[in-house]
């Protein structure tokens, strides 16, 4: 199989702490060229981009998750800032808006969506987005980002949306990627998204240590995982996976700046 990337992995998490190296170690084993760390806070930033010094084919992300948005102190913004600047971190995120859980106001999840905007565009760094329940919300966010300042650069991660969401988010210049959740059983209907989609605008990822794939769901998830999902997604597209997986890492490093 060509080498695969995953997109979107939080290796500084502490299920991976006892294992860190054998997971990367698998990751290779399944072909993968690289994996992108993501944060979620700017603890988080720091570690992942430590992890994306010391391993490579890590890559990592820059970013304050919106659900950890309220527990951000008076320094980490100028934190996130700082380290998205440096080199190994190639993109701005995970941000975003969650309606899902209640962890920050709104107003507050609205304005650290808006800061990560504006940090991709100054960094030219693509913008990682999460949507959970909040779709609306997103589109009219991303709608007056694109009006005011024109097609976004970046992509929504783990997407759970219908095809009319899809269709607006490429409009808009976004790249949609999908994660284990496109394996489930319960989820005909976001294959039926899936199988709509360009291939020139795809990505996988896992979200490990979470939605591990079938056959392994219910199991702690690593990036080594995601050839069930790119498997899943050739079937969807009718192409080979050695297909899917060339255009996907091609579109992965276009995407995040990295090395073919």
């Amino acid at each position: 199989m060509p080498a695969l990337i995953d997109t979107h992995a939080h290796l500084d998490d502490e299920q991976f702490a006892g294992d860190r190296p054998a997971v990367l170690e698998r990751a290779r084993a399944a072909g993968l060229q690289a994996v992108v760390t993501i944060a979620t806070t700017a603890a988080s930033s720091a570690a992942n981009l430590a992890l994306a010094r010391e391993y490579p084919g890590v890559f990592a992300s820059a970013g304050i998750h919106p659900n950890n948005a309220a527990q951000a102190g008076p320094d980490d913004w100028s934190a996130v800032v700082a380290l998205a600047n440096e080199p190994r971190v190639v993109g701005i995120g995970e941000t975003g808006l969650d309606r899902h859980w209640d962890d920050t106001p709104f107003p507050l999840q609205e304005e650290y969506f808006t800061r990560h905007l504006e940090l991709s565009r100054r960094t030219g760094k693509p913008i990682i987005i999460h949507c959970r329940e909040a779709e609306a919300d997103v589109l009219r966010m991303l709608r007056d980002d694109y009006n005011r300042h024109g097609p976004a650069h970046g992509v929504m991660h783990s997407f759970t949306g219908g095809a009319e969401l899809a269709a607006a988010c490429r409009d808009m210049g976004l790249y949609l990627s999908f994660a284990g959740m496109l394996t489930y059983k319960n989820a005909a209907a976001l294959r039926a998204t899936a199988a709509l989609q360009p291939p020139d605008r795809l990505l996988v990822e896992t979200d490990s240590p979470y939605l591990a794939p079938v056959p392994l769901r219910g199991k702690r998830n690593e990036p080594a995982n995601v050839v069930h999902t790119a498997a899943c997604l050739a079937e969807l597209l009718h192409v080979s996976v050695d297909t899917l997986a060339e255009r996907t890492t091609a579109n992965a490093c276009k995407l995040f700046a990295l090395p073919g």
